[in-house]
């Protein structure tokens, strides 16, 4: 299976009215549409240090108590799940964008990582994650003398 991208050039080889592929164009190049069809993932860092993996993941306008990690086996999955309410009923909106915020990221940790350490802070929009390595996965640094 292809995936192509509908465009009004597709549907006039399709044999598709012009009129139509127009009015399908407006709708969907809107931007109340567009944001809807684009999934937002939140951006990710992943480093490594000698002790430590570190994932960062940005995230503002959130808070702690919205985040779940759970670890399922050597899977980390990071889930947020969060509606807002609205205190105004009696407004009348010409235009509402925001509502509701969901996404999930899931990150195979190596079996170099202990997951029994693995120790989360939300500050300033940022996720911060950090997973401690085995002992016997360290990276051991030390001068060799040439002789």
């Amino acid at each position: 299976m292809t995936l192509v991208k509908f465009n009004s050039q597709n549907n006039k080889r399709n044999g598709a009215l012009p009129e139509m592929s127009n009015v399908f164009d407006s709708i969907f190049n809107d931007t109340f549409f567009a944001d809807r069809l684009v999934t937002r993932v939140p951006a990710t860092n992943i480093s490594e240090t000698t002790d430590n993996y570190h994932i960062e993941l940005a995230a503002p306008g959130l808070q702690k108590d919205d985040f779940r990690l759970k670890l399922d086996g050597d899977v980390l999955t990071i889930s947020v799940d969060k509606s807002y309410q609205d205190d105004y009923q009696d407004r009348n909106y010409a235009k509402r964008e925001f509502s509701y915020t969901s996404f999930t990221r899931a990150f195979t940790l190596p079996e170099t990582a202990n997951a029994e350490q693995i120790e989360a802070k939300y500050n300033d929009g940022i996720l911060n994650i950090n997973i401690a390595k085995r002992e016997e996965a360290k990276l051991v640094s030390r001068q060799i003398e040439i002789k």
